[in-house]
């Protein structure tokens, strides 16, 4: 407009976004067409109701009357002419009304006069309303029934006023929603723009690009404070990650780390007994891969020779109620000869859901055979010493009542019996208690510079009449020069005197026992061996016999013992002189045991020290 020359343009409007009055008005745009759909079924609904209702009363109606003008047209018709009477009326009526399906008369009997379901088959099966009217005729005051009509309507005009009613139910409904529609674009394009830019936002939140910022310079007010709440979020998700993705990390990873450095193997399931994790010696205990067994039923995993270990105890683990005891359900399986202890025990969170359980494996194939083994050193012993007792109670109760009748020879005899039997008691005693204080972690022995050669030559020396009696020859065989050692002479005697006494009990008749001591190859050790020509060792025997209770002539021989001398030669060289032990052997022909003593001292811990009184007495041979 102009005013006073002066041209003034009215300014352009603002685009604003949805306020909450345009909200309102959407809000009742979409409630009255809500109502005016409902307002239009409902009357669709009354119109076709009271439509079939009319219907019905306007079948009735026709029904009634084809019985009032059935009696009149057949009043003074005779018998045998009814039927074609009957029929021409209800043709003609067929034909000029579309509505009507058929007709059916029937006499005071309901045996059927005419039907007009033979002529027009086709047109009774449309028929969708049955009625029926009697036919009275009336004899002055009394009434008699001389039949019936049976009339079936189609329901057309019905179908065409109800098909026309929800089309204008539809038009009405369509107009009512591109009017929402309508309104609703219009309104959700002027904030398109802010939306997509959120949007946009989002999509950089969602891939990981904390601390994306919204330019809010334009937006309107809501949508500026809808801006404002995302971009403070966006800058706290961006600290939060700063701050916490290293530590989260560092804490998974350390969590994995100490799952995998367990000593024990650790096999996580979930609730669906699927394997999740698994530790390193789990999956050597297993011998399974990795790859191989996460994400495989637990149940399924088969040992070599096929048997399934888990299933039957995963079984009886989830047949139990978790919250009975709380113990974990444990077990024993074999895995190529290797036994297993297992624990099960089940996975809660912190709020006490069951989330699977976690099974726990030791290796107890040691325990298991140290067991086995102590029971056999328990059953040995007990048998090693009643014989000796026995023989010796025998021997000392003959000489005690009937010594007098023998004469000095026999009496010689039963003594010698005596003394071989005390001494291999002795020798029992000493093994078992020996086997006792060295075993100790607190023993030291006292040690000084010694030469290995005196202590074999002392050794020898005692054994020489028992080689006798075996008709054994003993040869010494030293290098000349060699160093002395720091030593514990007692210790190291008996451990000698025992492989020493191994080789004769061994030894054939007449054989020759080979006794070396010389500098080993790498010259830090004096190497001392016994080689006798025994029945020698299998490679699995050479592997165990310094073990203790391990006695190998179980299966082939008949020599008796405790299993514990060559183990206390091993404690002895090994874990009080830093020494080595070795075997070499071979089948049929014979067994070299010996051990290595270092040249140089080594540096011991200090430890509890005890005198040498107070050591096990020395075997006898």
């Amino acid at each position: 407009m102009e005013t006073g020359g002066e041209t003034v343009k009215n300014p352009k409007p603002k685009r604003k976004g949805m306020t909450a009055q345009t909200r309102l008005i959407v809000l009742g745009l979409v409630v009255s067409t809500f109502f005016i759909f409902l307002a239009a079924f409902f009357a669709t609904y009354s119109i076709t109701t009271n439509m079939n209702s009319a219907y019905r009363n306007f079948a009735q109606i026709i029904a009634k009357t084809l019985a009032i003008e059935g009696v009149e047209i057949t009043k003074d018709v005779p018998e045998l002419a009814k039927y074609d009477t009957l029929r021409t009326n209800a043709v003609s009526i067929l034909n000029s009304n579309d509505d009507i399906a058929y007709i059916v008369f029937r006499d005071n009997k309901s045996k059927i006069i005419y039907t007009s379901k033979d002529d027009y088959p086709e047109q009774a099966e449309r028929a969708r309303i049955p009625v029926s009217s009697p036919m009275i005729v009336k004899n002055g005051s009394t009434k008699q029934n001389v039949g019936s009509v049976d009339v079936g309507l189609s329901g057309n005009i019905v179908d065409k006023v109800t098909s026309t009613t929800q089309a204008s139910v539809g038009i009405v409904f369509i107009l009512a929603w591109l009017v929402v529609v309508g309104i609703i674009y219009m309104n959700s394009s002027i904030i398109t723009r802010e939306l997509r830019k959120l949007y946009q936002g989002v999509k950089k939140i969602s891939s990981g690009e904390f601390g994306y910022m919204l330019d809010d310079k334009d937006a309107d007010k809501e949508i500026k404070e809808l801006y404002s709440a995302f971009n403070d979020m966006s800058e706290r998700l961006s600290r939060y990650n700063e701050q916490t993705i290293e530590s989260l990390t560092f804490e998974r990873n350390k969590l994995e780390s100490v799952l995998m450095s367990i000593v024990n193997g650790v096999v996580v399931c979930d609730n669906h007994d699927k394997v999740i994790m698994v530790n390193n010696y789990a999956k050597k205990l297993l011998e399974v891969e990795e790859e191989d067994i996460l994400n495989t039923q637990i149940q399924q995993f088969c040992d070599s020779s096929g048997e399934f270990c888990f299933s039957d105890k995963i079984a009886q683990f989830k047949d139990t109620p978790i919250d009975e005891d709380g113990a974990p359900l444990h077990f024993n399986i074999e895995i190529d000869q290797r036994t297993l202890k297992c624990l099960i025990s089940p996975m809660f969170t912190r709020s006490n859901s069951y989330v699977g359980y976690i099974i726990i494996l030791i290796d107890v194939t040691k325990e298991v055979e140290m067991d086995q083994l102590r029971s056999n050193f328990i059953s040995n012993v007990s048998h090693e010493l009643r014989t000796p007792v026995t023989v010796l109670r025998s021997y000392i109760d003959t000489l005690y009542n009937f010594g007098n009748d023998f004469d000095f020879n026999t009496q010689r005899e039963f003594i010698g019996v005596m003394n071989q039997e005390i001494i291999r008691l002795n020798r029992m005693v000493n093994d078992i208690l020996d086997f006792s204080r060295y075993e100790a972690q607190n023993l030291h022995l006292e040690k000084t510079k010694q030469n290995v050669i005196d202590v074999i030559e002392d050794a020898v020396n005692q054994v020489q009449v028992l080689a006798k009696e075996h008709d054994l020859t003993i040869s010494i065989m030293k290098e000349p020069d060699l160093p002395e050692v720091f030593m514990n002479v007692d210790s190291i005697s008996r451990a000698f005197m025992n492989i020493l006494s191994n080789a004769i009990k061994y030894s054939p008749d007449g054989k020759r026992i080979k006794v070396r001591a010389e500098r080993s190859r790498d010259g830090e050790f004096v190497e001392v061996s016994v080689e006798d020509q025994g029945p020698g060792l299998s490679e699995k025997d050479q592997k165990k016999v310094f073990d203790r209770f391990y006695r190998a002539e179980n299966a082939t021989h008949t020599v008796k013992g405790t299993g514990l001398g060559l183990h206390l030669v091993k404690v002895t060289i090994e874990k009080h002189h830093h020494g080595q032990v070795f075997v070499n052997s071979v089948e049929g022909e014979g067994s070299t045991f010996g051990f290595r003593l270092p040249i140089k001292p080594v540096e011991e811990e200090e430890e509890e020290y005890i005198p040498k009184h107070q050591l096990p007495a020395e075997s006898e041979a």
